[in-house]
């Protein structure tokens, strides 16, 4: 493989700046005045202006924009079914590999979910950007491998003590490059969610608003952590929070829990509709005979009556016009209605073919003198009641793990079920 660099986002971003408004720029650079003219905002003090700082954030970007010649190598000797997995996972300092990404997956990825270090003094690390560094000492210590070609942790990670002078810029200057790249992999309707306690939760918060807009926040959820115990003689912290922010759009969401399982199907209206159920049968016997429902509905050549009768056994009910029968519960311009847009499906059983209607959550046929699709939401939303359960918790983390591997791997996992429900959501 030819080694090709990430791409150069400041001068992207100029690129596209200066595509978008050309009079703010002179002799092909940025005139910042200009800018703040044309968007008739006043120049303010700069000390005075609201916003994050911190010690090293213009190094932080440095980091950023720094483009990677790196490459991604397949280890097939450590894969399993390497040609038909249909998932990667990547072993690497994980800024380098964010900016090997972007070419790739710039703009494609629907949501991201991170688990950063929680900067408690003790037991968090933080990667140490060395900026003074040479390009190729740094590539000779991102690039460390031992005898069976992992990366080795000597020289990658350093405790960041409590006692730092630069405790949380340390931290912040570590987050900021690699949300940043984050947000790049997201797609306009792409989430992420950060796990977080309370060391750096109102920092995260502010970091994050700068890089993904503060009007695209989209929550704070509280997570169970454990059960029991106390972090004081007073008060016992026993949760940490996921944060969600949007790349753009504002995403649309599926709730996972819903009072009726039966919502369990998807087609190809699920962006849309959300999932559905099948209600009933198309066809009933105890609303009362319609002779005007009791229609023939052909489907792929095929006839369907209501009862699943004959056709003669249609014929005769028909004439007769009994005060109680099969009919269909739609009506002819209905029933087109609801087939044309997909509210119809045809299940075969040992008993027959019968015509299901489908119930969408999110969506239903209204009739306003003519017929029209309603999109509604019937689910119950996410909240941080619904994390506030064991399921989500630490310990059952350590349980799954331990039955999985045998034993504990990791101090602070987070459970299975706690991604299945945000991928789900």
């Amino acid at each position: 493989m030819t080694a090709s660099h990430s791409p150069n986002l400041p001068e992207e971003l100029k690129q596209q700046l200066q595509s978008l408004v050309p009079a703010a720029f002179k002799d092909g650079q940025l005139d910042t005045d200009a800018l703040r003219q044309l968007l008739g905002v006043e120049a303010t003090a700069r000390d005075e202006r609201y916003g994050l700082n911190w010690a090293g954030k213009a190094d932080s970007y440095k980091a950023l924009q720094y483009p990677s010649s790196a490459t991604l190598r397949p280890r097939i000797d450590q894969s399993v079914d390497f040609e038909h997995a249909q998932h990667v996972f990547i072993e690497g300092e994980n800024l380098e590999v964010l900016k090997t990404l972007q070419r790739a997956y710039f703009g494609k990825v629907k949501m991201i979910y991170i688990d950063p270090p929680y900067n408690t003094g003790s037991d968090s690390f933080v990667y140490p950007d060395r900026f003074q560094e040479s390009r190729e000492d740094y590539l000779k210590r991102i690039e460390s491998l031992d005898i069976d070609g992992n990366i080795t942790k000597e020289g990658l990670f350093r405790k960041n003590s409590k006692d730092n002078g630069h405790y949380h810029s340390n931290w912040l200057s570590m987050m900021l490059p690699r949300l940043y790249l984050a947000r790049n992999l997201l797609r306009d309707d792409g989430v992420i969610f950060i796990s977080i306690d309370d060391n750096e939760q109102s920092n995260l918060k502010l970091l994050c608003d700068e890089v993904f807009g503060a009007e695209n926040f989209i929550g704070q959820f509280a997570r169970l952590t454990k059960k029991g115990g106390k972090s004081t003689d007073s008060i016992s912290k026993n949760n940490d929070f996921l944060i969600c922010y949007s790349k753009s759009d504002k995403p649309k969401f599926y709730p996972f829990e819903h009072n009726d399982k039966d919502f369990k199907y998807s087609d190809e209206h699920l962006e849309t509709r959300g999932l559905y159920k099948l209600n009933q049968t198309l066809d009933y016997d105890t609303l009362g005979y319609v002779n005007s429902l009791d229609y023939e509905i052909v489907i792929d050549s095929k006839s369907y009556y209501p009862g699943n009768v004959t056709e003669d056994e249609f014929k005769k009910r028909k004439q007769e016009n009994p005060k109680d029968a099969y009919r269909w519960r739609w009506s002819e311009n209905l029933f087109k209605f609801g087939y044309e847009n997909g509210f119809v499906v045809v299940k075969t059983s040992r008993n027959g073919s019968r015509i299901y209607t489908k119930t969408y959550l999110l969506a239903s046929i209204e009739d306003d003198g003519e017929y029209y699709i309603d999109y509604q939401d019937r689910t119950k939303p996410l909240s941080s009641i619904d994390f506030i359960d064991n399921v989500y918790s630490n310990d059952n983390a350590k349980k799954d793990l331990k039955r999985l591997m045998g034993k504990g791997i990791f101090d602070y996992p987070k459970p299975t079920s706690l991604i299945y429900t945000l991928a789900k959501f």
